[in-house]
């Protein structure tokens, strides 16, 4: 079988494997989404994945079908548990909760946004579904982990402060709850930590506060 011919740029994609071509298809689907919300064309797709328009209906069976996978990719948590699992749990607990922050904050930037395009965007025939068990769930049982060598110095058990922090993160970084201003993982790190009250320095021996 020929490889598709490249309507873009005038040459031929390499042939790829069902399991290659569909990954490179949902891949290059994404960021077209965010920019045109659900009614990105065919044509599109396939000029942004370098292969004819008639290569994507032999992967998928329409392009609702390839949407949906795009957005499953999109929502799918192993990549950012994957980047956790890289955080040395030996590390200082502030270091180690502004490097979750980082993490977490780069995906859900882009869930946030494509949310947003998609509620925006005409309903598919179907509509979109998340995967099981939830990412939230998924994501927050490793930032759990991570936080359990601290145990001992919290006020709250490690799950309710994988919790916080998670809601902080959300909100934090949603251009609408945040007014355009997002937090920055040092900030949401700072308010999980210590709150926003000043701390109050210790009376030294021998000084009567006043």
């Amino acid at each position: 079988m020929m490889p598709a011919a490249d309507s873009a740029h005038g040459r031929r994609a390499r042939p790829l494997p069902p399991d290659a071509r569909r990954a490179a298809l949902v891949t290059a689907t994404l960021p077209l989404i965010r920019k045109h919300g659900i009614d990105v064309s065919t044509r599109q797709i396939a000029e942004a994945a370098g292969v004819a328009e008639g290569t994507i209906f032999r992967v998928f069976p329409d392009k609702d079908s390839l949407i949906q996978a795009a957005v499953d990719a999109a929502f799918d948590p192993a990549p950012v548990v994957a980047a956790l699992e890289r955080i040395d749990p030996s590390e200082p607990l502030t270091e180690r909760l502004t490097a979750i922050a980082h993490i977490v904050q780069a995906w859900l930037t882009t869930i946030i946004h494509l949310m947003m395009v998609l509620r925006a965007s005409r309903p598919l025939g179907d509509k979109p579904h998340l995967p099981q068990p939830r990412p939230s769930e998924v994501i927050g049982a490793m930032i759990t982990r991570l936080i359990e060598p601290d145990r001992h110095r919290l006020r709250v058990p490690p799950a309710e402060a994988a919790r916080l922090l998670r809601l902080l993160l959300f909100s934090g970084s949603h251009p609408g709850i945040a007014e355009g201003k997002p937090l920055t993982p040092k900030e949401i790190v700072g308010v999980i930590l210590d709150g926003i009250r000043t701390r109050r320095v210790p009376p030294s021996k021998g000084h009567t506060p006043c």
